[in-house]
């Protein structure tokens, strides 16, 4: 490719934050759910980038042609892909994608085809736009993308109160949260110079299960704990795990829960019936994982972002530790105490539209 930036490129990263800064000269953005992309488009040469610098193109083909159709002849443009199914964004189907077959690819193309969601330029032509700042970018940006035929550009503010507004309708449309660049920022591959803010709830969960930590002798150390809700009808389906504790940590609850491990009935030890298990075959597993049942006597709150799949959902990222609640009954840990965000329709976040669905 004959351009001033050829691929593997670093994306610009984000520093977590809590809540939206006030005052700060930053541009803000919606957070798109989907998969990281660099484009680099040369002629009739266009290259897909995921974050971690691997090749994208034979996953989504149908966004490969509409690339080559939408963008100037030589650009490298930063962006998400993303896929959207019932007015909202879908990560499931998009996570599907990722697969060996290609007729299956294919097929899936034509079914659930995915757009890009363009937010930054890096190059244009023979000029290289790193070292522009972000106001500029954004301004050079919004004069190469015409929304259609699969390409979108993603709204933009800097006026906090809108991005606060964003933040809370967007998420119906399945959106992650709201970034927020300098204005008058470089553009800093591999470096956290952006910040995010997503969305955080908590949940008190029944513990149902462990796995023990994959570098200890079983039985010494717990790698992550397996948790539970009720549905409606009173069965536990599996939601997902907590981890990432400290060592000393996951030898103390090797030894606390030992005598909870049971080899007997359990709600999760049953022939396929509907509910959501642990361990199960899937596009990234190709046989059974090991677990450890344990009597789901035990209850702790955990902190989540967001929940995915069809009813009964799951967790979309592994939960993180809060505390233990003693005080809770198992029986009362459900499904309903999941906040669901009010729905919104994608279409109207990607034309920068606020106005509840």
């Amino acid at each position: 490719m004959a351009l001033p930036l050829t691929p593997p490129v670093q994306p610009m990263l984000a520093n977590s934050v809590d809540r939206i800064p006030t005052g700060a000269d930053l541009v803000f953005e919606p957070k798109w759910d989907g998969y990281r992309c660099l484009v680099f488009r040369d002629g009739d040469e266009v290259y897909l980038q995921s974050r971690s610098g691997k090749p994208l193109n034979r996953y989504f083909p149908e966004a490969e042609s509409a690339l080559k159709r939408t963008l100037p002849p030589r650009v490298v443009v930063d962006g998400e892909l993303v896929v959207a199914k019932d007015d909202k964004l879908d990560f499931d189907a998009l996570s599907e994608r990722i697969h060996p077959a290609e007729s299956r690819v294919r097929l899936l193309a034509e079914q659930t085809p995915a757009s890009f969601v363009a937010f930054d330029v890096l190059a244009v032509g023979d000029d290289l736009l790193l070292d522009r700042p972000c106001t500029e970018r954004r301004s050079t940006l919004e004069g190469l993308v015409t929304p259609g035929d699969g390409l979108y550009l993603t709204p933009a503010t800097t006026d906090g109160d809108l991005a606060a507004q964003w933040f809370e309708l967007f998420e119906g449309a399945g959106l992650d949260g709201v970034i927020g660049k300098p204005a008058g920022g470089e553009y800093t591959p591999g470096k956290r110079t952006m910040i995010k803010v997503k969305h955080a709830r908590t949940a008190e969960c029944v513990v149902a299960g462990l796995r023990w930590h994959k570098d200890t002798e079983p039985g010494t150390a717990v790698g992550s704990l397996l948790l539970g809700l009720h549905d409606d009808a009173g069965v536990l389906h599996h939601v997902g795990v907590v981890g990432s504790f400290k060592a000393a940590e996951r030898r103390a609850l090797a030894e606390e829960f030992k005598d909870l491990i049971t080899t007997g009935e359990h709600p999760w030890l049953v022939e396929p019936d509907g509910r959501r298990l642990p361990g199960e075959i899937n596009r990234w597993r190709g046989k059974h994982a090991d677990w450890v049942p344990l009597r789901p006597e035990r209850v702790l709150e955990i902190a989540y972002s967001q929940t995915e799949g069809a009813a009964p959902a799951r967790l979309r990222h592994n939960g993180q530790f809060r505390r233990w609640r003693p005080d809770r009954d198992p029986a009362s840990c459900r499904y309903d105490q999941l906040d669901q965000p009010a729905r919104y329709d994608v279409e109207s976040v990607l034309r920068g539209e606020v106005r509840p669905a």
